[in-house]
Formats: structure tokens, sequence, C-alpha cells
């Protein structure tokens, strides 16, 4: 499939971890996640993913939760067959910075799946092995 159908602009369908150890299978975003990933034809792409639970808060507790039901990162990316592959530049998550993050993809017409490689989870408590799959649809 051609790189250029991956360009554009996908909404946030479903966002779903597995735990490797388990096999449990988690929705740290909640049943309706909100979000975006734009993949631009310059090779930059951003992805902002949320729960939509989500309540304004000052006070640290409130704060991170906040973060905590939260992912965004930007980079410079390619595409190599089925995967593409992001050298990130920003991110919420500092550890991320400058790091490439590998996506497997599948685009089934307006619906892209996007899977990680295993490794340890961002989104879980504790960074337990996991591979999350998040499903799309054009924008």
């Amino acid at each position: 499939m051609a790189e250029s159908a991956l360009l554009g602009s996908w909404k946030l369908i479903s966002f779903e971890v597995e735990l490797r150890d388990s096999r449990e299978r988690q929705r740290p975003f909640g049943a309706s996640p909100n979000g975006y990933l734009i993949l631009g034809s310059d090779g930059r792409m951003m992805a902002l993913l949320t729960s939509k639970e989500r309540a304004a808060g000052q006070k640290d507790g409130d704060v991170t939760a906040l973060f905590r039901s939260m992912m965004a990162y930007t980079g410079r990316y390619r595409v190599e067959g089925n995967q593409f592959i992001t050298k990130v530049d920003a991110s919420w998550n500092q550890s991320w910075n400058g790091s490439e993050q590998v996506r497997f993809w599948n685009l089934d017409r307006d619906r892209l799946v996007v899977k990680n490689q295993w490794a340890p989870s961002a989104t879980v408590p504790g960074g337990p092995m996991a591979q999350a799959t998040a499903t799309w649809e054009r924008a």
C-alpha cells in the first residue's frame, strides 16, 4: 500500500493496551478516547491522545491525573513497509525525546490500525511490557 495513503488527519476511535505477561487488556483513556494523529507530506507527525473524562485542575493531584490521562508526541517520520518510525523531538514523556518510536500500521479504507512494538508501557502504572493498539478514522 502506498505511503501517501497514510497522509492526513486521523481521529482516534479506540486505544487499548495488552499486557504481555497476563494478556490483560486495558483502556487507559476510557471507552471513548479523544485524539488526533496527523501525518504530513513534509515528513512530520503529531499525535495527541486523551481521555474524555478529564477535568481541569490546579492542585498537584489534579495535574498528575491530567498527565496520566494523555499522550502526545511529535517528530520526523519515515515509512518502511508496514512500519512508520518517528524520531521524537518533543513529547509528553521526556524519555521518548530523541528516541525512535516504531509503529506497525494497517489501513482498510478510511480506518487505520496502529500497533507499537512490545515495550514498557507509557500509560500503565509500573511500566509492564505491553503492546498498544490505536484505531483511527480519517478525519
